[in-house]
Parts: C-alpha cells; sequence; structure tokens
C-alpha cells in the first residue's frame, strides 16, 4: 500500500460461521484490506452495503433468505461502483453464467490459496476482472453451444436429485461415489474431512433407500440422477 492511500473496504458474505470468521482473519491481516462488515446472507449484504460502502463485496452464492446471485444483483443495480467477487465451491456453468450476469466482476473457488485469493480482491478492486481459466473455458464452450444457465439436462437432474431430497453436496458426494472415488479421495476432492463424507454418504443411502456404493451408483443412473 502506497503512503496516504486508504486501504480497500471489504464486505464478508457467507452463511457459514466457520468460514466468514475465518476470512476474517486472514484478510484482516493485510494491510491494504480493511474488513468493514460481516453478513450471514445476501440480504443482510445488500443492508450493509447501504450502511458500509464497502468498495469490495467477497460473495457466496448458496445462502438462506437471499442467495448471492441475487444479492449481486440488487447491489449492482443500487451501488455499481461497489465491486462483487463470487467464492463458492461450486463450480458448475450455470452458477458462473448467473453470477456474471447479474454483474460480478470476478468468480473464484474456495480452494484458492489465501495470498491468491487477497490478490485477486485487489485486482478486481483496481478494476480488473477475475475468472479462473477452467472456468473461462466453461463459458466459451456454453456460448459456443448457444446456451446461458443450466442446461435443461441439468435441471432434469436437479428435479431427479430433489425427488430423494439430495442436497447440492449430497450431490456431489453421489457422483464422487459413482466415479469410484474413496472417502479420503472425496474429502480431498471437496475439501472436506473423512468424518463428513461418511455422514453424507450415510444420509444418501437413507434418503435413496439402498445399502451399498454400487446400489446407489446404480440406483442413481437408472433414475437419471447422473
Amino acid at each position: 500500500m502506497t503512503v496516504n492511500q486508504a486501504p480497500l473496504k471489504l464486505l464478508l458474505v457467507d452463511d457459514q460461521d466457520l468460514i466468514r470468521e475465518s476470512l476474517h482473519i486472514v484478510l484482516g491481516m493485510d494491510p491494504d484490506i480493511e474488513v468493514v462488515g460481516l453478513a450471514e446472507n445476501g440480504q443482510v449484504a445488500v443492508k450493509l452495503c447501504k450502511e458500509a460502502q464497502p468498495d469490495v463485496v467477497l460473495m457466496d452464492i448458496h445462502m438462506p433468505v437471499m442467495d448471492g446471485v441475487e444479492a449481486t444483483r440488487q447491489i449492482k443495480s443500487a451501488w455499481p461502483h461497489i465491486r462483487v467477487v463470487i467464492l463458492t465451491t461450486f463450480q458448475e456453468i450455470g452458477y458462473v453464467v448467473d453470477a456474471l450476469s447479474a454483474g460480478a466482476e470476478g468468480y473464484l473457488l474456495k480452494a484458492i490459496h489465501p495470498k491468491e485469493l487477497a490478490t485477486g480482491i485487489k485486482w478486481v478492486h483496481q478494476g480488473g476482472t477475475l475468472i479462473p481459466h477452467d472456468i473461462a473455458k466453461m463459458l466459451v464452450q456454453q456460448a459456443r453451444d448457444g446456451g446461458s444457465g443450466t442446461s435443461s439436462e441439468g435441471k432434469e437432474e436437479t428435479v431427479r436429485a430433489e425427488t430423494y431430497g439430495l442436497s447440492e453436496r449430497e450431490l456431489q458426494v453421489l457422483h464422487s461415489i459413482a466415479d469410484g472415488l474413496n472417502n479420503r479421495e472425496i474429502a480431498e476432492k471437496l475439501f472436506l474431512s473423512e468424518g463428513t463424507v461418511k455422514n453424507y454418504i450415510s444420509n444418501i443411502y437413507s434418503k435413496m433407500d439402498v445399502r451399498d456404493r454400487v446400489q446407489a451408483s446404480k440406483k442413481a443412473h437408472d433414475e437419471g440422477i447422473l
């Protein structure tokens, strides 16, 4: 930070307390960044944008009350100068398109290294955009296919998954099971503990009324969930 230059004002938005507080601690240590607010959902984020007028909002997508896409849309409509970076664990193309269409300047996965995250926030504050290379390729392919947002196939998959009451995360675990990953590999892929993965798998078995991985994979394929 140059002499007499005020740190950028950052608003953190995530429904998980641990993630929100961890980001506050890590990013708050950077002398170029001043965390001016913490919000647990999009509705609170919009309210804090009015009160604190942050330069950048670090926004989760999946939250109760109001999700990050709608919050981004409202923030960019009311305060176009506020920059928004979406931070999420979900890499589906539909969410990327929705977030960028809502006006977000950047999109990053929570697996990013804290130093790279801080650098990205500063870059967006300076007027840059931030889209990871693999997601940029997905967007280009989506444009070539002539579609936008979640495909009809993806929507059908979601509807079928909802038949069993599977959450987004349980669906991700189910995909990983079908790909032949063991608990440790699933944990590494989804940035979870092995214990948490075991809990998700137990929930999946219960909801789908199956006894093991083979039955879960077969039923998911037979019924078009995967």
